[in-house]
C-alpha cells in the first residue's frame, strides 16, 4: 500500500515542482474568481447577455496566436515566459482594483483588460505543461501532470459552487483584490520553478538569427513529421469538435430546457464535472505508473463519448450529475495521458512550439458549437448530442487502427509506463 502514496507524491520531491504546483493553483484560482467577479459585474451593469458572451469570448481571443507565444518560451525559457505573462495579470488586475476603488470603473474597462489578458491566458496551460516537461524526471511525468491537473479543477469546482456569492459577502473591491494577490503569489512562486536558461542552445555567434516564424514552421514541421504526435493533434482537434461541447458550452441549455433549472442547478453541473476530474487527477497521480499512456488515451476517451452518450438521453439532474461526474474521470485519464505522451516523447527543444500548436485544437469549440445550435433546433438535443458521440467514437476507433503501430502496441515509446 505504500507504493502508491510514493507514487502520488514523488512529483514533489522534484524543487521545481514544488514551487509551480502552488503557483499554477493560485493562478488558477484567480481566474475562475476573475472570471465570476467581472462576468457578473458585466451582467449586472449592462444587463447585456451579448456583452457576457463577448467578454467571455476575449478570454479566449489569444488562442491563434498561442504557437508563436510557444516558440517565446523555446527561445527564452519557459519559466520566464510564465513569468512575464503572470506579471500582465497582475497588472491588469491592479488597474482594475484601482478602478474600483476609485469608482470610475465602467464595462468598457473591464472589456479592455479581457482583451489585454486574452492574447495571453489561453497560452497558460500550454506553457505550465512544457515547464513541468522541462523540469520533471521522465519517470514522474504522469504523476506530476495529473497533479498539476488539480489546480484547474479545483479552481473550477469552487468557481462552480461559489457563483457570484463572494461579491456579495466582501463587495466587488476587496474580492476583487483577492484575484491580484494571488496574481502576485503566483509571480513569486514562478521565480522559483524551473530554469531561467532557455531548453535548448540558441544560434552560434556570427550567424544569422533564426526568425521565429521559421521556429514556428520547424515546430509544425516536426509534429507532421512524427505519427503520433500528428495522431493526437488531429484527436485533440476531434474532441474539441464533439465532445466538448457536449461537456462544457451546452450545459445551460440542458440545465434550463432539459432539466428546467435554475443557475445553482448548473453550478452542481459544472461543479460535477469537474470533481470527476478532479477524482480522475488523484487516480492517476497515484496509480499512474502502471499505465500505458497512450492506450489509456484512447480508452478513456472512447469511455468519455459513452458516458456522454448516456447523459445526452437524461431528463433529471438526479441522474444527469452522476454520470457528469463519471464523465469528468473519463475525461481527465484521456486528457492527462494525452499531455504527458505529448511531452514524454518529443524532442526537448520543441516542447513550447508544440505545446502551443496543441492549444491551437481548442479552436475545435467553435465550430462545434456553432453547429449544435441549428441542429438542435432541428432535430433536438438528444439526437444531436447522439450524433456527436457517435461521431467521436468513430474517430477515436479510427486513431487507435489507424496508427496501433505508434499508440496500441506495447511496446511503442507512446506507451512506455
Amino acid at each position: 500500500m505504500s507504493a502508491p502514496r510514493v507514487a502520488a507524491l514523488a512529483p514533489f520531491q522534484v524543487r521545481s515542482f514544488r514551487f509551480q504546483w502552488p503557483a499554477d493553483l493560485a493562478t488558477s484560482w484567480a481566474f475562475e474568481m476573475e472570471t465570476l467577479i467581472l462576468g457578473w459585474y458585466v451582467l449586472v451593469e449592462t444587463q447585456s447577455v451579448l456583452l457576457l458572451t463577448l467578454f467571455a469570448s476575449l478570454q479566449h481571443l489569444g488562442t491563434l496566436i498561442a504557437p508563436m507565444v510557444g516558440v517565446m518560451g523555446d527561445r527564452i525559457g519557459h519559466r520566464n515566459l510564465l513569468c512575464g505573462m503572470r506579471a500582465i495579470y497582475a497588472v491588469c488586475a491592479t488597474s482594475l482594483i484601482i478602478f474600483i476603488f476609485t469608482g470610475v470603473l465602467t464595462p468598457v474597462h473591464v472589456l479592455v483588460v479581457a482583451t489585454i489578458m486574452g492574447l495571453v491566458r489561453p497560452s497558460d496551460i500550454g506553457m505550465r505543461a512544457a515547464l513541468v516537461g522541462e523540469s520533471m524526471p521522465p519517470d514522474r511525468l504522469l504523476g506530476a501532470m495529473s497533479v498539476q491537473r488539480t489546480t484547474q479543477d479545483s479552481a473550477r469546482i469552487a468557481g462552480a459552487l461559489s457563483g457570484a456569492g463572494l461579491v456579495a459577502v466582501l463587495g466587488m473591491g476587496p474580492a476583487y483584490a483577492m484575484v491580484g494577490a494571488l496574481y502576485v503569489v503566483s509571480i513569486l512562486l514562478t521565480l522559483k520553478a524551473g530554469s531561467a536558461r532557455p531548453p535548448h542552445v540558441p544560434a552560434a555567434r556570427g550567424t544569422a538569427p533564426v526568425s521565429p516564424w521559421r521556429d514556428l514552421k520547424e515546430g509544425a514541421l516536426y509534429i507532421w513529421a512524427t505519427p503520433h504526435l500528428r495522431a493526437v493533434m488531429g484527436f485533440a482537434f476531434i474532441l474539441n469538435l464533439t465532445a466538448f461541447p457536449l461537456y462544457n458550452g451546452l450545459q445551460p441549455y440542458v440545465a434550463k430546457e432539459i432539466y428546467g433549472t435554475d443557475q445553482t442547478g448548473l453550478g452542481y453541473m459544472v461543479a460535477g464535472a469537474a470533481f470527476g476530474a478532479l477524482v480522475g487527477s488523484i487516480l492517476l497521480s497515484r496509480f499512474g505508473h502502471a499505465v500505458r499512456p497512450a492506450r489509456t488515451m484512447i480508452v478513456f476517451c472512447a469511455v468519455w463519448y459513452a458516458a456522454l452518450l448516456a447523459y445526452s438521453h437524461t431528463t433529471h439532474p438526479a441522474v444527469g450529475v452522476p454520470i457528469l461526474i463519471m464523465a469528468g474521470i473519463a475525461q481527465s485519464l484521456g486528457m492527462v495521458t494525452m499531455g504527458t505522451l505529448l511531452l514524454r516523447t518529443s524532442d526537448p527543444k520543441y516542447r513550447g512550439r508544440m505545446m502551443g500548436i496543441r492549444m491551437l485544437a481548442v479552436y475545435g469549440n467553435m465550430p462545434g458549437l456553432l453547429l449544435a445550435g441549428p441542429l438542435i433546433a432541428s432535430f433536438g438535443y438528444p439526437l444531436t448530442a447522439t450524433l456527436y458521440c457517435v461521431l467521436g467514437l468513430l474517430f477515436t476507433l479510427f486513431v487507435g487502427v489507424r496508427w496501433s503501430h505508434y499508440l496500441w502496441r506495447k511496446d511503442a515509446p507512446a506507451n512506455v509506463r
